[in-house]
């Protein structure tokens, strides 16, 4: 870790004098300097963090003295107003350091997570607990009636009063102390296990050097693999990885069936090797701490807590959907994975179908069956004609148009940005997308903000997309598949919902909703993608600039319920080890493989499909913000597909009524008011899981 440069000076004054020049040279102390204040990140260095985040502390802490200590009565303005206006400077390094430590970590950015955890713990809970502030707040809400308060500052007061509820304010003073510890604890095994991911993830390689270990590959895999040898100072060999554009295609089309399962047992042990990397305990003490913490708070387990606030409000309901799902799923892919042993009979010989066998006989099927190649599909979505696919729909639905921006800092040279502009040629806010792996970046993909939208704190959103896609490669640019392409769709939406926020307070503005309401946004932007009138737009072919001919169209539209058995299946049993997990009601240590296996046996699981996230690599719940929420997806996926049938019954995927509609309830309003209220605005109608079942496949 880099040394602070207010730990080398010299003490007395010398301290003093140092202190005053780091306040001056660190960006985070001044404001933003640059177009429309995006953080201005080549001057951003790792020194600057932690002196910023503590004084980012100690400046709230200012500001929340000022408002308990204030003799007027307390009314919204002086305290609810006053306490969203809080804690800017914090808000600010917080935005900068959790994405770009995310996005292009490396150990000192580590080291400093690991430093300043406890630190807004603590910070978090001495606000939380904070006896004197509390029962101001509690007193506006008790004469909220008198107050004359608009339906958004009514969520917003509600919503102070119960996150003060639910973080301990009605709890004893040493219930409070067990709370502090508990959170405390929680904030430091949630990074360890996603730094222990990271290493297991980047650690391993399966190194090619037979030109006949690549039979089956497509050229650009290999390419690709060829490339990350020379990165990695193996010139002449082929480098594969855990992320996602390695793994995957050596999956789906390497012939070698020893090297596919060698690569996917790696995958799917990562965390489980018992080495210093291992998340078996870690995962046993967040358990066990997560139980401890809802049962402080009166919740019979971590589910109940953190879905009395969610529009399932029960694990009961969660259970409904998924188990309605689940057995509609498990029975098509039983009979999938039947039509697979099928094609090994028929074409490799007399061996049992293993996890490590789907993909790559699930292509060979699809390729019979449909006549669909997936090598063929992704000459059609170079990267950047996507994302302009993107922005057409978006222009398209809401008359936004986004226009490069060469001339605005960048989070990594990678990054690209973009300035967002209304109909009326109004300035809304700026898009950042990084869209390749390195190893410095956590896998997935996801949506955050640098800076939220807020007509309080005069505020335009700095929203980023960050992805893990397949790179570009020699003179070939960046061919995604088309699952890549309904991501790079999705995470755009989530883009959407932070740029078009039109809320005047932030902790209810952009993205800041329920977790089953927060994938709308992003899963209806999904069915835009594939749509064939957008496909004839956006998907072209890469050498010639020909548009996707119908009959790929045609071919794709025929597979879209092509292994969906499989995909839901494999979701649907991260969603219901995730409930598994979040209803355990004992803090005794879990035995995680155990409690695993136990968990999907009992659901059914077939053995030729795997979770698609084992315990120790499920990052969505152990160090995200998922964690009895990766339900979330089907939740909001029931929304989706109900709200574009909205869409497709005008006989206008791009009607402007709806639209406008969709715009002004949904994406306009973050968490403003009511999840289902907002949904049921736009809709007109409470939503039908129907045209769910019916795009999957599954009625």
């Amino acid at each position: 870790m880099k040394k602070l440069t207010y730990l080398i000076c010299f003490a007395g004054l010398m301290v003093q004098a140092c202190n005053s020049e780091v306040k001056q040279e660190n960006p985070f102390l001044k404001d933003f300097d640059t177009p429309h204040g995006v953080p201005p990140f080549q001057l951003i260095h790792n020194s600057h963090y932690l002196p910023a985040f503590q004084e980012g502390v100690k400046q709230q802490e200012t500001e929340i003295e000022a408002i308990v200590n204030n003799p007027e009565a307390p009314t919204f303005e002086n305290t609810i107003v006053a306490m969203e206006k809080s804690g800017q400077l914090l808000q600010k390094v917080q935005a900068v350091f959790i994405n770009l430590r995310e996005a292009n970590t490396n150990d000192s950015m580590q080291r400093i997570a690991e430093q300043v955890a406890p630190l807004l713990s603590a910070h978090e809970d001495g606000i939380n607990l904070n006896e004197k502030l509390f029962q101001r707040i509690k007193t506006v809400y008790d004469n909220k009636e008198k107050e004359n308060l608009n339906t958004e500052q009514m969520e917003v007061l509600n919503k102070y009063y119960k996150d003060f509820v639910r973080g301990g304010a009605n709890l004893s003073a040493e219930d409070k102390e067990k709370l502090k510890k508990i959170n405390n604890e929680l904030s430091l095994l949630a990074i360890k296990f996603g730094n222990n991911l990271l290493k297991e993830t980047n650690n391993y390689r399966l190194v090619i050097d037979d030109e006949k270990d690549l039979s089956g590959l497509p050229a650009g895999v290999v390419a690709a693999a060829a490339e990350t040898a020379k990165e990695v100072g193996l010139e002449g060999k082929w480098v594969f990885t855990l992320h996602n554009p390695s793994v995957m295609p050596f999956l789906q089309y390497a012939d070698n069936r020893n090297l596919r399962e060698q690569i996917y047992r790696a995958y799917t042990n990562r965390g489980n090797n018992n080495n210093e990397y291992d998340n078996k305990e870690v995962i046993s003490k967040l358990i066990a701490l997560k139980t401890e913490k809802a049962n402080l708070l009166g919740f019979p387990d971590y589910a109940s807590y953190v879905l009395d606030e969610n529009m399932a409000k029960n694990p009961e309901n969660v259970y409904s959907l998924c188990n309605q799902i689940w057995e509609a799923a498990l029975k098509v892919a039983k009979k999938e994975a039947a039509t697979l042993q099928k094609m090994i009979n028929k074409t490799d010989g007399s061996f049992q179908l293993q996890p490590w066998d789907w993909r790559y006989y699930a292509e060979k099927v699809k390729q019979a069956q449909y006549g669909l190649d997936e090598n063929e599909l992704r000459q059609y979505f170079p990267l950047e004609q996507v994302r302009e696919g993107a922005f057409y729909t978006a222009h398209k639905l809401y008359g936004i148009t986004f226009e490069p921006r060469t001339d605005l800092p960048l989070p990594h040279p990678e990054a690209k940005a973009f300035e967002l502009k209304d109909a009326d040629g109004s300035f809304i806010g700026i898009y950042y997308a990084d869209y390749f792996p390195r190893s410095s970046k956590s896998q997935g993909a996801w949506m955050d903000a640098f800076r939220s939208q807020s007509f309080l704190l005069e505020s335009t959103p700095v929203i980023t997309n960050v992805c893990n896609f397949t790179k570009p490669t020699g003179e070939t640019p960046a061919l995604l598949t088309f699952d890549e392409v309904q991501t790079l769709f999705h995470e755009f939406g989530h883009a959407l919902h932070g740029l078009l926020s039109k809320c005047t307070y932030p902790s209810v503005a952009g993205t800041n909703v329920v977790h089953d309401f927060v994938e709308l946004p992003s899963q209806i932007m999904e069915n835009w993608a594939g749509d064939p009138e957008v496909l004839k737009v956006y998907a072209r072919h890469y050498k010639t600039g020909e548009p996707i001919p119908q009959e790929l169209i045609d071919k794709l539209q025929k597979s879209s319920h092509f292994n969906q058995g499989f995909a839901t299946t494999e979701f649907m049993a991260a969603a219901l080890l995730d409930m598994a997990y979040h209803t355990v009601k004992t803090t005794e240590p879990i035995h995680v493989e155990k409690f695993e296996k136990e968990t999907l046996d009992k659901l059914g699981l077939i053995p030729e499909i795997t979770v698609r996230y084992r315990s120790t690599y499920f990052s969505h719940i152990f160090d995200s913000g998922y964690s009895a929420g990766y339900y979330a997806y089907t939740w909001a996926e029931v929304l989706d597909a109900d709200a574009f049938q909205a869409f497709k019954e005008t006989g206008d995927i791009f009607n402007p009524e709806k639209a406008l509609a969709f715009r002004q309830y949904v994406l306009a309003k973050g968490g403003s008011d009511d999840a289902m209220k907002l949904y049921r605005e736009f809709r007109g109608k409470d939503p039908s899981i129907e045209p769910l079942l019916k795009r999957r496949g599954l009625n």
